[in-house]
């Protein structure tokens, strides 16, 4: 049961193997990523004094099919593939600026 004041995050029927995570400190904003995600789960983060200065992109873990579109395509390489638990645990941690871990925290993912 969630907290109260706190939203539950959609359960997922499965959990794909893997799933992108941006290291935003090597994000550049140039939403390459973006033409190539087949379910449209990676979000722009507008910059810290200017919306349209110093963006990044983010990627909400909870629409992520771990397709790997993302980290091939990638000009800076900064979209890494790491296994779902880690994922959920490690992306918080690559963040910079963020709007998804914000708004949503992510479930636990007990070890098979």
């Amino acid at each position: 049961m969630a907290k109260p004041g706190v939203e539950k995050p959609p359960d997922r029927k499965r959990w794909p193997k893997q799933l992108a995570v941006v290291d935003q400190a090597g994000c550049t904003g140039c939403e390459v990523c973006l033409e190539f995600c087949p379910v449209d789960c990676i979000d722009i983060v507008p910059g810290e004094s200017d919306p349209d200065v110093g963006k990044v992109v983010e990627i909400d873990l909870m629409e992520c099919v771990g397709c790997t579109l993302c980290a091939v395509y990638c000009p800076w390489e900064t979209i890494d593939m790491l296994p779902a638990a880690e994922a959920l645990e490690m992306a918080p941690h690559y963040t910079q600026r963020t709007r998804v871990y914000a708004d949503k925290p992510y479930p636990v993912m007990e070890p098979a």
